[in-house]
């Protein structure tokens, strides 16, 4: 049986098609797409994992948590999302604007996103590389090193909006006992006035000032 083609508005050229599942043509109309973005080779990561992706991405829409703006980084690739987290208020971070990559796996839900600051960032649970650790990032399952209860670790009833939402906290109020950046962690504990300094300064950059 020969698979629908879906049409490309992004190419330069209709020759540039892929074909693809009736039932994956399906779960793109359901949401609203007439003509296809270029996804199609995404789309052999499955259905489910494209489905609530692009259901999450237009909950986060319609109801745009305050101080978060997040969405897949280009109409080609949904399994790939750009964030903006303004820092909390009342806190060393207020006035920032921070980005951030969000990189799904195949699976998802059923294993989390892996999420990562492209800015500079200076925080007990974020790595020198801007990788997020946090309790809601790690996969399912019991914590080998007995720090996090399963409840605190990644599920398929998590959402992005919740991670995002858990990350804006976990700038407001740094988990110490990480140790992601273990500078950061000891300045936090044994200096808060030089952190709340250097916090400022990425706020700064963060601003282009």
């Amino acid at each position: 049986m020969t698979r629908p083609l879906v049409f490309c508005p992004t190419m330069s050229t209709a020759m540039w098609q892929h074909p693809i599942t009736a039932k994956q043509v399906a779960v793109l109309k359901e949401f609203g797409y007439i003509e296809v973005p270029c996804i199609a080779k995404k789309l052999v990561c499955g259905d489910e994992a494209l489905k609530r992706l692009m259901a999450e991405y237009k909950q986060l829409t319609l109801n745009p948590p305050e101080g978060i703006v997040a969405g897949p980084v280009n109409e080609e690739n949904f399994f790939e999302w750009e964030a903006l987290i303004m820092g909390p208020e009342d806190t060393c971070f207020e006035g920032g604007v921070f980005p951030a990559i969000l990189s799904f796996p195949s699976d998802y839900p059923l294993s989390p996103p892996k999420m990562r600051f492209t800015c500079e960032m200076f925080h007990p649970n974020i790595y020198p590389d801007g990788r997020v650790c946090i309790s809601i990032l790690h996969a399912p399952g019991d914590d080998p090193m007995g720090y996090e209860s399963s409840a605190e670790r990644w599920s398929p009833v998590q959402s992005v909006e919740k991670i995002l939402l858990s990350v804006v906290s976990m700038l407001a109020e740094p988990n110490d006992e990480s140790g992601a950046n273990v500078d950061a962690s000891k300045m936090w504990r044994e200096d808060r006035e030089q952190f709340y300094i250097l916090a400022q300064q990425i706020v700064r950059k963060s601003l282009g000032l």
